[in-house]
């Protein structure tokens, strides 16, 4: 992001609906022109699973200087119980979606601009049935470290991994035994590190 913008920088959020999601939206809407985009919420409609989706939401949201998606779909069952349907829906979402979602946005961000993804602690720390997020994520950080080195115009990239959120552990409680959950402001943090900051290629780490 070019600081030096004499206009408020323009960022496109996709996901301000869902509990991460808000937090970032409180944290970064104060310095940003924040514009929104959900499957079923949000300024602009945008699908993560549909390429043609996320590009006409792009090109509504006209020029931008930041892109940060806090949305992203795994399945969580028993790993031998996981049917190929349910493995594809955290491939085709959360992974592929944001691959897809950075490789479109580079075509639409100015000079400088830079666009954050959201993978999540289960990438080193896994959980009994939770290894399409674990995959799922572990793939997102070295998309992102590989990305880096090659997306053009000074454009950067980086990933979120929060831990389980507090405000979210009355449903997922079960499944993260003995984590220490941090909030979701706290986590959105590290969202302004990264859009607001002048690292490429890193995973932002809220554990």
């Amino acid at each position: 992001m070019d600081t030096l913008h004499a206009v408020t920088p323009r960022l496109l959020l996709i996901g301000a609906s869902g509990t991460l999601g808000r937090a970032v939206a409180a944290e970064l809407g104060q310095r940003h022109d924040l514009i929104t985009a959900g499957r079923n919420s949000g300024d602009l409609r945008l699908d993560l699973t549909d390429a043609v989706s996320i590009r006409a939401a792009l090109a509504q949201a006209g020029p931008l200087d930041a892109v940060v998606c806090a949305a992203g779909n795994v399945h969580f069952a028993p790993l031998l119980e996981m049917s190929a349907a349910q493995w594809n829906i955290g491939l085709a979402d959360k992974l592929m979606g944001q691959v897809n979602l950075s490789l479109l946005a580079a075509e639409y961000l100015r000079d400088g601009g830079s666009i954050t993804l959201t993978g999540g602690i289960l990438a080193e720390q896994p959980i009994r049935q939770g290894a399409s997020a674990a995959l799922v994520n572990g793939g997102l950080e070295s998309f992102v470290r590989a990305a880096a080195i090659e997306l053009p115009r000074g454009l950067r990239i980086n990933l979120v991994s929060p831990n389980v959120l507090t405000e979210a552990m009355p449903a997922y409680a079960p499944y993260f035994r003995g984590f220490e959950p941090v909030s979701g402001a706290r986590s959105a943090l590290a969202y302004s590190r990264s859009v607001e900051g002048a690292q490429t290629g890193q995973i932002y780490r809220v554990h």
